[in-house]
């Protein structure tokens, strides 16, 4: 099973922007996620095609299963 934290923030033109990260420690304590997705918006070191973020919007963790079959 492979999870990820997936950060959503709003960009300058209203859409949504997503950093995954890998392996997160659970259970998630939602106010250092919160807290962390503030200290990078203020950074202001992400930029996309939509703008800088702007705001928090979410944050979740996804799980999801890998099968992998022998094609050799």
């Amino acid at each position: 099973m492979a999870k990820t934290l997936e950060l959503q923030f709003t960009t300058e033109l209203g859409k949504i922007a997503r950093l995954s990260l890998d392996n997160p420690k659970e259970p998630v304590n939602e106010a250092a996620v919160k807290q962390a997705m503030e200290q990078i918006i203020a950074s202001d070191v992400f930029t996309t095609a939509n703008g800088k973020f702007v705001s928090v919007k979410a944050a979740r963790v996804v799980d999801r299963n890998i099968t992998d079959y022998d094609m050799a």
